[in-house]
């Protein structure tokens, strides 16, 4: 390849973290080759004040940037894992993940209270309805207001903002920017389940793309693909996107594979929890499998609701 390998990223700080960390993975494999980031806009970079659910979804963060890869104007895509939508577009693919950061939720609060400390009428800021509800169905009595914008952002509303006396966020994004010292606390999963994918950097590429295709597969994690393939496994099989309040993780022991998955009513009045467990070489149909115990269990009212909603 004699030209730059094209990175193609959004510009926020930590999508432009996330794609120079790739860079240096492809070019310690690689040194031979000279990589170049280009910076791309999408829709949900610049309708910040709507909820992600009113504008169509986790899809807004990536449309652009993949009519760049069809279009040949950038080799790859770097994303966060959680903003991809579970169908991609014909000829694309995911090339490869690199080893997950911490997939837990944490929360900064401007008292320094932990969660189990935060009074009734609290107000927590978050643009996601599985935080949304998972909050809800921890304390009834918390108000939830919606916040979109950045992580430097969202951290500066907090501070400066009476709208909000706490926030949640994904503890990745802090420890990749250095910002880990601004957490209160660290919330267990057993309180609020990652969104499928969180803490995973994904990077997408052209299906027909070969050469692209060999150098990807130098970098990839596989114990976090098989993480992620399970995770999505799930998402997809409960047509879950940002308008579905839905967390699944995978964790991965020796030969096995335990996978826990929620679905909830937005309100976090129900949730519905659910635990499988199988062989590494069944992490796609164990995905499938437990969305189909959580539907079975209620998950397919609260999805026909929402449908209607």
């Amino acid at each position: 390849m004699r030209r730059a390998f094209r990175i193609g990223t959004r510009g926020s700080k930590l999508a432009l973290w996330q794609a120079n960390f790739i860079s240096n993975l492809i070019s310690e494999k690689y040194p031979e080759l000279r990589t170049e980031i280009q910076i791309i806009k999408t829709t949900g970079d610049t309708m910040l004040s709507s909820p992600l659910s009113e504008i169509g979804g986790k899809g807004v963060f990536v449309k652009e940037i993949e009519d760049g890869l069809l279009s040949q104007k950038i080799d790859i895509a770097v994303h966060s894992m959680k903003d991809l939508p579970t169908i991609l577009p014909e000829r694309l693919c995911i090339g490869a993940v690199a080893k997950r950061h911490d997939p837990r939720d944490v929360l900064l609060s401007k008292k320094g209270l932990t969660l189990s400390q935060l009074p009734e009428g609290t107000k927590i800021g978050t643009g996601s309805l599985r935080r949304a509800s998972q909050l809800l169905h921890y304390r009834p009595g918390f108000k939830i207001v919606s916040i979109r914008g950045n992580v430097d952002t969202r951290i500066r509303k907090l501070r400066e903002s009476d709208e909000y006396d706490a926030i949640v966020l994904a503890m990745a994004g802090l420890e990749r920017l250095g910002l880990g010292e601004e957490v209160t606390e660290i919330i267990d999963p057993e309180v609020m389940l990652p969104a499928p994918g969180q803490g995973i950097i994904a990077i997408e590429c052209r299906e027909e793309d070969i050469e692209t295709m060999d150098i990807l597969r130098a970098i990839n994690h596989n114990e976090t693909e098989l993480q992620a393939i399970s995770e999505r496994a799930f998402l997809l099989k409960l047509g879950g996107d940002c308008n579905v309040p839905v967390g699944c993780y995978a964790l991965l022991r020796k030969e096995s594979i335990k996978l826990s998955g929620i679905i909830s009513s937005p309100d976090g009045k129900v949730i519905i929890k659910k635990e499988a467990y199988g062989s590494r070489d069944e992490a796609q149909q164990l995905g499938g499998q437990l969305a189909e115990l959580v539907l079975a269990d209620g998950g397919d009212k609260i999805l026909e609701e929402l449908s209607h909603s």
